[in-house]
Order: C-alpha cells, then structure tokens, then sequence
C-alpha cells in the first residue's frame, strides 16, 4: 500500500512524527511525505525534521509567501501532478491549513482516497481559513480521524450519518506526540532544566483575531496582567483550573 502524505505547517509536522513512526512499523507500508513549503525557513520547518526525526520529504513545492488563493491553487497544481506520478492508494492530511484542503482537492478529483487527521474539529467561526479548510476537507475525505468524542458529535450534527465516509475516533496525535517526545526532551533539553515551571502558565494567543486587532491584543494583555497577581497567591497552579 502507498501513502502519500501531506504537510505544510508546524503542527503538521509534529502530527507526522507521531503518526509517520507508527506507519514505518509496517512493511506492507510506503508512505511519500510531500512538503508544500507553506511554512519553509530553517526555524520553521527544517528544524522539525532534525529534532523530531520525521523521514524527510520526497517532494518539497516550495509555495509561500502569497495569498490564500494563489497559495491553494498552485498547491493544488503541484500536488495533481505528484499524485499522477506516484498513483497512491490514498492521501493523507491533518487539520486545516491551505496545505489540507488542496491535497483533499487534488486527491478527491483524480478519485483518489482520502484520509483526514484531526477531523470534526470546529470553532463555528467562518471568520477563519481554518474553519473554510477543515469543512471542506472532512466533506471530501472518505476516512475522518476523529480526536474527541466531541469531534465526533460535531459531525453527527452535521448529518455524516448519511454521507458514505468511516468516521473513527481514534485518540488525539499531538497528544501521542507530547508523551514520545517528553522523554527525549528531559534528556536532551538545557534551558528546560533551569525553569521552575511552578512559577508560569502558558497561554497562547496567536490566532489572527487576537493578534491582527489591536483593541482586542491590549485587552488580552490587559486581563493577563490583571489576574497574573491573582494567580500568583496559588502554589498548586491546578487550583486555577477551579478559579477559571
């Protein structure tokens, strides 16, 4: 059987550690990585690969730095033409970037399979590229890969039990990627070792509705500060999740 797999983006390749491992175990198995270049510096890709050890890709289409429509349909075109080359069994995909829906498109109108990782997924927020991707995607793929019990409901609701696809539930990647990882990180990490990671909470903000409104940006750091003394008084940081 032969996989061609589609990644595009930072999570996309933390997904592929996890879930390309796993396809090596098993010889009956090819899987082509194909790079559409959607995030392409050192820092942002090549790095990944090192670090993580993800089998390098095949093919690498060097798209980016354009706009969403320009971005989709020369993926679109690159991705056709390594499918008529390659003639795989079936197409892989994870979550919702341009690099997900135009290797869905590509497969699906040459009648190849499709598989989606990270299906069922939404915001309900049409405002997103994102959300555009994964709808589309999870329409077109004939195996979706649900994360949560709720990724499945979502696509209950949206009337899937009458569309022919196979919906699994099978478990978050990024999950199984943290775990295999924190191990490797412990032994390996420098700066890790020197933090007293008592004293912080993440919190992640980059979505563009966050970031590109600067009204909305100053509030979000604005209501950060203003709990942070709050936070402070707690020295088991899971007492927040009772605060919150």
């Amino acid at each position: 059987m032969r996989i061609i797999t589609i990644v595009g983006a930072r999570p996309q390749f933390v997904k592929a550690a996890a879930l390309s491992r796993e396809i090596a175990k098993h010889n009956h198995i090819e899987e082509i990585i194909v790079h559409t270049g959607q995030h392409f510096d050192a820092n942002m890709s090549d790095v990944f690969f090192e670090e993580m050890e993800i089998p390098k890709p095949k093919y690498n289409l060097n798209i980016n730095s354009v706009g969403h429509g320009a971005m989709t349909g020369r993926m679109l075109e690159g991705i056709e033409k390594i499918l008529l080359d390659e003639k795989p069994d079936l197409l892989l995909v994870y979550g919702d970037t341009n690099s997900t829906i135009a290797g869905a498109l590509a497969a699906k109108k040459i009648h190849i399979k499709v598989a989606h990782v990270e299906a069922g997924l939404r915001s309900f927020n049409m405002q997103m590229p994102e959300e555009v991707n994964r709808i589309l995607t999870d329409r077109i793929s004939d195996f979706l890969f649900c994360p949560t019990q709720t990724a499945v409901d979502n696509l209950m609701n949206e009337g899937y039990k009458n569309i022919d696809t196979q919906i699994i539930k099978c478990g978050d990647v990024m999950q199984d990627a943290a775990q295999f990882y924190a191990f490797s990180s412990s032994e390996k990490a420098t700066v890790a070792k020197t933090i007293d990671y008592e004293k912080f909470i993440l919190c992640t903000l980059h979505r563009a509705e966050n970031t590109d409104d600067p009204k909305r940006l100053k509030e979000i750091v604005e209501a950060l500060n203003e709990i942070n003394p709050v936070l402070n008084k707690f020295q088991d940081k899971s007492e927040v999740l009772n605060l919150l």
